[in-house]
């Protein structure tokens, strides 16, 4: 049975652009160094490890339509061409030829049914943004939550844990690999405060 994990890179303070968006900084002013720890040798044998397990991606639409002009028909996965659910209200009229994405309209359940199926025994990413990971951590549909914590204070921008309901949600440290330009820790999602 596959996993599912939400992975995403994170300020000091919380969050996952800076302020300023704009359609060509979507991680807004500076936010670019969000994702350099992904040039370094600990940085990078995380992706490579993440990526060997990897069988299929959620992704919201604000990031699909942020990140398509640099993804191209191969999605964030490059050349390995693992399918992405993308979850809108609309599917784009204009598409990638030959892409590995599928628009679901019909809400988060319905993407992750189609992406296990796709998955297999494979992990489940759901990448973001905001919205989408904290639709899925409030309703309880993720396993791990991996936060790549760079050393940065943005001060505003898109924050990540907000609008996750009341309830607490409890975390279990499973993982903590330190770089030069970021922490890598890996939590597993307690139901209720039990275990998984």
């Amino acid at each position: 049975m596959s996993k599912v994990v939400f992975d995403i890179s994170m300020s000091l303070d919380g969050f996952i652009t800076a302020s300023n968006q704009t359609p060509e900084k979507p991680l807004g002013e500076g936010g670019q160094q969000l994702h350099a720890w992904i040039e370094d040798d600990s940085g990078r044998q995380i992706l490579e490890e993440a990526s060997a397990d990897l069988g299929a991606v959620i992704a919201g639409r604000k990031t699909y339509d942020d990140s398509v002009p640099w993804w191209g028909s191969d999605g964030p996965t490059g050349p390995a061409r693992r399918p992405v659910f993308v979850i809108t209200h609309e599917a784009p009229s204009d598409v990638p030829e030959d892409g590995v994405y599928t628009f679901v309209t019909d809400g988060i359940e319905s993407a992750l049914e189609q992406a296990k199926a796709a998955a297999g025994d494979q992990t489940v990413s759901v990448m973001g943004g905001a919205s989408i990971g904290q639709q899925y951590i409030a309703a309880g549909l993720v396993d791990e939550i991996g936060i790549h914590l760079v050393p940065v204070l943005f001060g505003s921008g898109t924050r990540m844990f907000e609008n996750l309901g009341g309830e607490h949600i409890q975390l279990e440290i499973i993982d903590v690999t330190e770089s030069a330009s970021a922490n890598h820790i890996r939590f597993r999602v307690s139901l209720n405060g039990d275990g998984p």
